[in-house]
């Protein structure tokens, strides 16, 4: 049976595909050829990948990246759907959802609201389920930068705190664009926030995510 992240996986190397390596993202900077080396380089190169978080790092990670970017798209894309290799922690299927199912819903997001006329994706409710539940998980840590309390709700009113403090702003959505919100894409996320009109507008400028 397929997994979210399997399928998310497939998802994103397809659109991908579709769009060219030219295409624009909502990743600064980037485009498709960009965001599909960053995929590869963070399953198949963790000594260059852990430059994310260890600044020291951060040079030999442009390099490795700019370096697979360099290659042909249609190997990139391959590598995407075929996934890291055995010996890679990303191989077990444990670890391929826990640590893929954001990332992979998250980037092929990144691509498809960057095009012209893009329409939001109707999630299935046991994968929006699967999204909320790793919000609720990580919502502290993709909040900490918010300038102000950031409670995020669900329209059925499920809650979870991404940011302690005063004034408060609640941003109300689906799970897959509250996700899309806390981890800096906010400008993309359908959402309702409300709150006092200053601290509404610190959080839409905050640099939110992991």
């Amino acid at each position: 049976m397929s997994t979210h992240a399997q399928r998310e996986r497939l998802l994103l190397a397809d659109l991908l595909e579709t769009v060219g390596p030219d295409a624009p993202t909502l990743c600064e900077g980037w485009r498709a050829r960009d965001l599909a080396a960053h995929t590869v380089v963070r399953e198949r190169r963790p000594d260059a990948a852990a430059g994310v978080v260890i600044k020291p790092l951060a040079g030999r990670l442009e390099r490795v990246q700019a370096e697979f970017a360099a290659k042909p798209y249609e190997e990139l894309i391959q590598l995407i759907r075929t996934g890291p290799p055995r010996t890679s922690p990303f191989a077990l299927k444990q670890v391929d959802e826990a640590a893929n199912t954001v990332e992979f819903y998250v980037h092929t997001e990144d691509v498809r609201r960057a095009q012209p006329e893009w329409t939001p994706r109707d999630l299935d409710p046991v994968f929006a389920d699967a999204l909320w539940s790793r919000l609720e998980r990580t919502a502290r840590l993709a909040g900490r930068k918010s300038p102000v309390g950031l409670v995020l709700r669900r329209p059925d009113g499920r809650t979870a705190v991404a940011q302690k403090g005063a004034p408060v702003v609640t941003v109300t959505g689906e799970p897959g664009e509250l996700l899309l919100f806390v981890f800096g894409r906010q400008d993309a996320a359908r959402v309702e926030l409300a709150g006092e009109d200053t601290a509404i507008a610190k959080l839409k400028a905050a640099s939110l995510g992991l």
